[in-house]
């Protein structure tokens, strides 16, 4: 359920997508046609960022796609109102969880049910051990991996978004005409304001529109990873659909392979930058 892809000369470079699995699981079991299911996927992310293994870079991607499970949230953001009975363990509900976007989603963006129930106990357990689980798992063993090496971690979790956010989509309500890139470090706490200007910079300067932390800062895996005291730096960049691939299809766009040579020169960049 995972895809690990590990340079022959690891430098001290992290990647994950976390929402580009496109592998849905059997026992899903959704009631929304699947298509509609496929909003919330940042397809083709996981091909975009591919270069930056060849250069060095840790690759750790999701193959279930992020309806069924989101690895991008805390094994405690359950949401209570689609479980059937009583959670067994502690929960810590966050925000998306009131959105219906926790842990296990239970609406789409336009506020579409996902299942026609609520699911029982065991259904959710079964997809945090196979799904959530090995992620974080695979995450933080490179992550201490790398920095144990290098002394340092350089990490990007990677996601796209729609060219307008959704009703529902609490970071970006109905917004309209979003930025080319966003990143996120969870307002200067999740890296070192050099790694994250750095980044939107060199976009900027090649003619992007970039935002930082607006209005998207980064949640669950840039805050467990990003720990710029440690030299840990952790920012999440999210790239806008509308630059590599057609959103009613899904189909790769003419633009997909000029960006991913231009994200390939921004990996090049980074580690002549930090000396990487």
């Amino acid at each position: 359920m995972i895809d690990l892809r590990t340079p022959a000369q690891p430098r001290a470079l992290l990647l994950d997508s976390p929402h580009s699995g496109v592998h849905y699981p059997d026992d899903f079991n959704h009631v929304v046609p699947r298509q509609n299911l496929r909003d919330a996927e940042d397809t083709h992310v996981d091909a975009l960022f591919a270069p930056w293994v060849e250069q060095g870079a840790t690759l750790i991607a999701a193959q279930f796609p992020r309806s069924y499970l989101d690895v991008n949230r805390a094994a405690t953001d359950i949401d209570e109102a689609l479980i059937e009975g009583r959670w067994p363990a502690p929960i810590a509900p966050t925000r998306k969880s009131e959105m219906g976007k926790g842990l296990v989603w239970r609406c789409l963006d336009d506020g579409s049910p996902i299942y026609a129930r609520r699911l029982r106990v065991d259904e959710v357990q079964t997809r945090i051990e196979r799904c959530w689980q090995p992620y974080w798992d695979a995450l933080l063993a490179h992550r201490d991996r790398l920095h144990g090496a290098h002394g340092r971690l350089f990490h990007v979790n990677c996601h796209s978004m729609p060219s307008a956010g959704g009703l529902f989509a609490h970071d970006a309500p109905g917004t309209t005409d979003l930025p080319d890139f966003v990143v996120g470090d969870r307002d200067g706490t999740t890296s070192g304001a050099e790694f994250s200007r750095f980044v939107g910079e060199w976009l900027a300067q090649r003619g992007h529109r970039v935002n930082w932390n607006a209005p998207y800062k980064g949640v669950e895996i840039v805050r467990v990873i990003g720990q710029p005291t440690r030299q840990c730096h952790s920012i999440q960049l999210e790239i806008n659909r509308r630059l590599y691939m057609d959103e009613a299809t899904r189909e790769l766009s003419p633009g997909f392979e000029p960006l991913k040579t231009e994200l390939s020169a921004l990996c090049a960049a980074l580690i002549e930058h930090f000396r990487l």
